[in-house]
């Protein structure tokens, strides 16, 4: 066998494993996406439509599926810009080209311990709040058009924000980090018809993010006082306090990254952002 031809098989595997990656990628962020799960199940009506209308000769059919099918990649690319943005965006926050700060376990634990103290004084009183942790996903595009902030997160800060009259109590606060970036911002509502009528707009917002993003969504309702967390396309409703703090603490837990031992002939599993100190003395 020569050289070539190792190389060639060499180029075809990772031809097929690139192929069988983004097909992986597709699908992973389908399942999540009700408007990708939408327009798919639209782009198959149309493929089906073109396959009859060659196969019953529907020569009206076919020339207008024609039309549609030459014009849809650039469709696809004006509907789905937000998400061809948040893709890009991700892919330049790897390890490779930088990330957002990592937090320690310190700053974590500070983070859901400011928010935890803001939805329980919120739930007691039954104050409507809304409330998003960014993860790898940018929110850039809700965070432009609200009202910045750039505040250390504190409790009393996230409660005098969703003080009823406070200007900015209706829209949803956006934190990045251990710091409060903006508030009153607008969040996209879901369009999955299977959620329970009775949840209201900060339900529908926090889950429509939930959707789209890997953010995650704490939201407090303003009738019932009950809390929700919204996160990976899903919304857990009536939550407990201690239930709601144990999932943000999972949550925003960091990567795990496998470094080998030399010495000893070992692997372990650390922390994102763990410093070579703090292995060491582990």
């Amino acid at each position: 066998m020569t050289l070539s031809s190792i190389w060639n098989i060499v180029t075809k595997i990772i031809d097929i494993c690139m192929v069988w990656y983004m097909i992986y990628f597709l699908l992973k962020n389908l399942k999540n996406n009700i408007k990708m799960v939408l327009i798919f199940k639209g782009i198959i009506v149309l493929i089906v439509l073109k396959l009859l209308s060659n196969w019953l000769n529907l020569y009206t059919v076919g020339v207008i599926m024609e039309y549609v099918i030459s014009y849809a990649p650039l469709a696809l690319i004006v509907i789905f810009q937000p998400e061809i943005r948040n893709v890009l965006e991700s892919l330049g926050r790897s390890q490779l080209l930088g990330r957002h700060k990592v937090l320690t376990v310190d700053e974590r634990e500070r983070v859901v311990y400011e928010i935890m103290q803001a939805v329980e004084y919120l739930k007691k009183n039954r104050i409507g709040a809304l409330m998003v942790i960014e993860r790898d996903y940018s929110l850039s595009q809700y965070i432009e058009p609200a009202t910045k902030l750039y505040a250390d997160i504190s409790s009393e800060l996230l409660i005098s924000i969703f003080f009823p009259n406070n200007p900015l109590h209706d829209g949803a606060v956006i934190i990045e980090g251990d710091r409060i970036t903006c508030a009153g911002s607008v969040l996209p509502t879901s369009m999955n018809t299977t959620i329970s009528k009775r949840l209201g707009t900060r339900h529908r917002a926090a889950l429509g993010l939930a959707e789209i993003t890997d953010a995650v969504t704490i939201l407090v309702s303003e009738e019932t006082g009950r809390v929700s967390i919204a996160m990976n396309g899903e919304l857990n409703y009536n939550l407990t306090l201690e239930d709601a703090r144990m999932m943000l603490i999972e949550s925003l837990q960091p990567k795990k990254e496998t470094f080998y031992d030399a010495e000893n002939n070992t692997f372990s599993l650390t922390e994102e952002g763990e410093s070579d100190e703090t292995r060491k003395e582990a």
